[in-house]
């Protein structure tokens, strides 16, 4: 059964460091299809395991539980945050190009 290990994205209530950046997510991969239903219209399928989302506090702490449970893993690799210092300052520069004005 192949599982998945990953970071998950911040949401956009999210603006610090908290919250969903400390924990890794083992999530297993869909063995079944989903098919809508014809009475409601909804999404469903017969693969419960979809259902499981475990989380971790580490990202070796959830491959150690993949492999005690005997799963085959892929870990998808953390996007780094990149920052891009802004001055308030360089809005009143008189160097800075302005385009539009004549």
């Amino acid at each position: 059964m192949q599982v998945r290990i990953y970071r998950p994205a911040k949401t956009a209530m999210q603006s610090g460091r908290a919250g969903n950046a400390a924990s890794w997510v083992l999530e297993h991969e869909p063995l079944a299809p989903k098919r809508a239903d014809r009475l409601m219209g909804w999404l469903g399928s017969s693969d419960t395991t979809q259902q499981l989302r475990l989380k971790f506090a580490t990202r070796e702490q959830a491959v150690a539980y993949a492999k005690r449970k005997g799963l085959d893993y892929v870990v998808t690799g953390e996007a780094t945050r990149v920052s891009h210092p802004k001055n308030y300052a360089d809005n009143f520069r008189f160097d800075k190009l302005e385009f539009g004005r004549f």
